[in-house]
């Protein structure tokens, strides 16, 4: 058996209905659309959604809540991702941008206090919580609030 000889198993492809090729073919005339309306002509067809000009279900439901476009996107860091940093090292937001604890556009970011810290380390974020904030001081670090 060679490539040239290989074939698709018998039933396996089937070819298409061309549709509109005269009444002999089976799907000529209408060409499978039915008689009159908007969707047998050409180009015809409602837009998704159209219900026939009752009121369509996105109009009929009631508006929901609504997007704050001052939002800040801040991100958020935990105490216990601050391990890998080496003893007495400066962490802003270029270091933590390089070691992949932060991600994509933001407009800040905040420390929180989950996890444990054993080495001094001197931390330049924009906001912190009181319970990471002690937990740096206490590891022997300090603290700047941007």
């Amino acid at each position: 058996m060679r490539l040239n000889e290989l074939s698709p198993p018998k039933g396996s492809r089937k070819n298409r209905k061309r549709v509109g090729r005269g009444v002999g073919s089976g799907k000529g005339k209408t060409a499978g659309r039915g008689t009159k309306g908007q969707n047998s002509r050409s180009g015809g067809g409602v837009r998704p959604g159209f219900e026939g000009g009752q009121m369509p279900l996105h109009r009929r439901l009631p508006k929901r809540g609504f997007t704050n476009i001052f939002k800040k996107k801040i991100a958020v860091v935990n105490i216990r991702d601050l391990s890998q940093f080496e003893s007495g090292s400066v962490v802003d937001e270029i270091a933590l941008v390089r070691m992949g604890l932060v991600k994509g556009r933001r407009d800040g970011i905040k420390l929180l206090g989950q996890g444990e810290i054993k080495i001094p380390l001197t931390i330049r974020v924009n906001g912190i919580s009181k319970d990471a904030k002690e937990k740096i001081i206490a590891a022997g670090g300090n603290v700047e609030v941007l």
